[in-house]
């Protein structure tokens, strides 16, 4: 019996996946409308995410527009973006809400750099815990004869290949982030 290792392999997708995800969610100093998937609005007793109840565009470089579709929630919106982490103060001409981004000074350069840095070593420790995990499933199997002594080391091989390609790929992620945010 073998170790299926395409399980291990999609749940190692699933972290790089969630990395990209959550590197899309820093401002590096221009226009990104995923800056706001994070924030939720109190609307009609709910929270909920700003893009389900407004429309949101990026009308230049550093400037996102918010329309809300029901005017009532204008309020709500800009109240949630000012207690969020974003570090934008809205503004609010009744019809729309402008979020213009200022430009990145060096000091916020290295806070984001180091933001980017611990959201890869992150994502590496995940890589290595799903390794970890497959490699003490490999262990069992081999220890209740489910697997031969030869199977147990392809199967450690195969799962230490997929971990150095999957690291690889966050070093490289990390990396043109990184250089995004230093030469905006």
């Amino acid at each position: 019996m073998k170790l299926d290792v395409k399980e291990y392999e999609s749940k190692m997708i699933k972290s790089l996946s969630s990395y990209r995800e959550n590197l899309s969610t820093i401002r590096a100093g221009k226009a990104n409308p995923d800056v706001l998937k994070k924030i939720e609005v109190e609307y009609y007793g709910s929270p909920t995410a700003i893009s389900a109840i407004a429309e949101i565009k990026v009308t230049d470089a550093r400037t996102i527009t918010i329309t809300a579709w029901d005017k009532s929630a204008m309020k709500g919106i800009e109240k949630a973006i000012l207690t969020s982490d974003l570090g934008i103060h809205p503004q609010n001409d009744g019809a729309c809400i402008r979020l213009t981004f200022p430009p990145m000074t060096e000091e916020r350069r290295k806070e984001l750099s180091k933001q980017v840095a611990k959201l890869g070593e992150d994502a590496k420790v995940a890589i290595r815990n799903i390794r970890r995990d497959a490699n003490d499933k490999t262990k069992a199997m081999k220890k209740n004869s489910e697997m031969t002594e030869d199977e147990a080391k392809a199967s450690d091989k195969s799962i230490q290949d997929l971990t150095d390609k999957y690291i690889k790929e966050i070093d490289s992620v990390t990396a043109a982030k990184t250089k995004e945010i230093m030469e905006i």
